[in-house]
């Protein structure tokens, strides 16, 4: 029997029992529409993720309080002294912002919106990579001044000014009020959710809403991305030298975009290939419905098997006939499960707003896992028929 025979021969006698084969094939889509679908979710976060850590510039560098983690996490804190060191001394850094943040309540007119407010410098805006869509960003001159002015981020505007541009208009934090000189370009959810935050200048921040000479964190922007760890072994060696500390009782933690890259890219492969390894049990569960299913084709066929060896047909022909149907059962299966997963993907996407990412690999994969599964739990019915004695085939009632 010929390749397209066989083929042909399989397709026959999956279409006779139509309704048998779709409930076999079912644990194979499942599986595989499952696998796809945590797939397509877990890349689409790690590609949304990497994009807005990117958004924020990958020469980004954030110097925060305290040393150690979890039971070995050490009290510490970054002041006005350190801020002037660090200007003074470190290289390869073009900019430095020193920020104050608190929680707070705006309010404009009878709207309400809670949001965090940043008090901070004129360089934040370019160390944060944020630019100004409308108005212009806080100066200077209103930092030294004091001056009650705010620049908002765009979920503020949306809650507040229901998504206009406002420039002009006084709104009030903790009771507070601010003239609104500056909105920001949206930039998407985020870790801190930039797009839910006030700015405003460090000097207004301390004396009107936080108090406190101490800096909830410094952030630096590097020269380029290149010397990114040579501006933070220059950090380092400033603030080891001004809190008297090394690198074993540091008393505060540096944080840069590379490695939070590198964390969040190593932290969802590892998650989606948790989460796929438990829907490939589904696959499992399908592949033992294909054996169980050509098992019982093999009993109903008994006689049609020692027909075909009475005639001519060899071991090898008995074999790759009931072969090819549980690959293709399986195959068949997959296929639909792609399309499945694909379609789902895709409405889960547009319907919760998340970006979802189907790779190729991953329907390549899909498919050669199908393959597998049909071959490996096919394999042992079609060696059951191919060994079946003719005579005793003939005698099957």
């Amino acid at each position: 029997m010929s390749f397209a025979e066989a083929i042909r021969s399989a397709l026959v006698s999956l279409l006779a029992n139509k309704t048998r084969s779709f409930l076999t094939m079912l644990g194979v889509i499942i599986g595989v529409a499952a696998v796809l679908i945590v797939v397509a979710i877990g890349e689409g976060l790690k590609t949304d993720t990497l994009n807005r850590i990117r958004s924020m510039g990958t020469n980004l560098i954030t110097i925060v309080p305290g040393g150690g983690r979890g039971a070995d996490r050490r009290p510490g804190r970054l002041t006005e002294d350190d801020f002037k060191a660090l200007k003074a001394n470190i290289k390869h850094v073009k900019l430095l912002a020193p920020v104050v943040q608190t929680n707070a309540t705006a309010k404009y007119r009878n709207l309400s919106h809670k949001t965090q407010v940043v008090g901070t410098t004129a360089e934040w805006a370019e160390a944060m990579a944020f630019t100004v869509e409308h108005g212009r960003f806080i100066t200077l001159t209103e930092e030294r001044a004091r001056t009650r002015v705010a620049v908002l981020g765009q979920e503020v505007v949306n809650e507040l000014f229901y998504g206009r541009p406002l420039v002009g208009e006084f709104i009030r934090i903790q009771g507070v009020p601010f003239e609104v000189i500056g909105i920001l370009q949206e930039k998407g959810g985020g870790w801190g959710d930039p797009d839910n935050q006030i700015v405003i200048p460090i000097s207004t921040a301390r004396q009107r809403l936080v108090g406190g000479a101490e800096f909830s964190r410094i952030y630096a922007s590097a020269v380029n991305e290149n010397v990114v760890p040579d501006a933070i072994e220059s950090i380092k060696r400033t603030l080891y030298r001004l809190h008297r500390v090394d690198e074993i009782t540091e008393d505060f933690r540096i944080r840069d975009q590379t490695e939070m890259l590198a964390t969040m890219t190593e932290t969802t492969g590892q998650l989606t290939t948790f989460v796929s390894g438990i829907a490939l049990v589904s696959l499992l569960v399908g592949g033992v419905g294909i054996m169980n299913i050509m098992l019982v084709s093999v009993a109903e066929r008994t006689r049609e098997i020692g027909i075909r060896k009475a005639v001519g047909a060899r071991r090898r022909d008995i074999l790759s006939q009931f072969l090819i149907e549980a690959v293709m059962l399986s195959l068949i299966g997959g296929l639909i499960g792609i399309g499945i997963g694909f379609a789902v993907s895709r409405t889960l996407g547009s319907t919760l707003g998340w970006e979802t990412v189907v790779p190729l690999w991953s329907i390549l994969l899909s498919c050669a896992f199908s393959g597998a599964v049909g071959v490996f739990f096919g394999w042992y019915p079609a060696q059951k028929a191919a060994a079946l004695d003719p005579i005793e085939c003939l005698r099957y009632e």
